[in-house]
């Protein structure tokens, strides 16, 4: 696996608004997927704590957790993208398995997985999915404000 930021500066450097790395579709991947879009959060003036920062961390955790568990393809990376814009993080995550749409659910008591999707609900401005152009597969986005907390509705 080689991170390739945008503006190819370094390993875990970022742009001043983007940020790529191609992850292996591992629980390994995924784990340093959330630990680089921390420190690119860092870079973009969110210490690491705070609230941005840790919420994106999260959504990115839950979307390479989900990508890498319901996305995999063997020999296949996963996609972690970064945009900042207007106070806006845009997180996108491509797998190459677009027959598996993400959904919300309810998780029983009992049941150890399942609740991803109801944490992204919770601290994006909004999410969705869509499939990846020119490519196989999907990207599965979420939009965070920055600052942590989404707008009242």
């Amino acid at each position: 696996m080689t991170p390739t930021p945008l503006t190819g500066t370094g390993p875990t450097r970022c742009a001043d608004s983007d940020f790529e790395i191609r992850f292996a579709s591992t629980p390994r991947g995924a784990r340093l997927s959330r630990r680089l879009a921390s420190h690119c959060l860092h870079s973009w003036g969110h210490p690491y704590g705070s609230e941005t920062t840790s919420s994106v961390s999260l959504v990115v955790a839950e979307l390479a957790a989900n990508a890498v568990t319901h996305g995999r393809v063997p020999g296949r990376d996963v996609l972690l993208r970064l945009v900042r814009s207007d106070g806006l993080v845009r997180i996108e995550v491509s797998d190459t398995r677009g027959e598996r749409a993400p959904a919300v659910r309810a998780a029983g008591d009992g049941e150890e997985a399942g609740r991803g999707l109801v944490i992204v609900c919770a601290l994006a401005e909004m999410w969705g999915m869509a499939a990846r152009p020119g490519a196989s597969g999907k990207t599965v986005w979420a939009v965070l404000r920055e600052g942590g907390r989404p707008a009242p509705t």
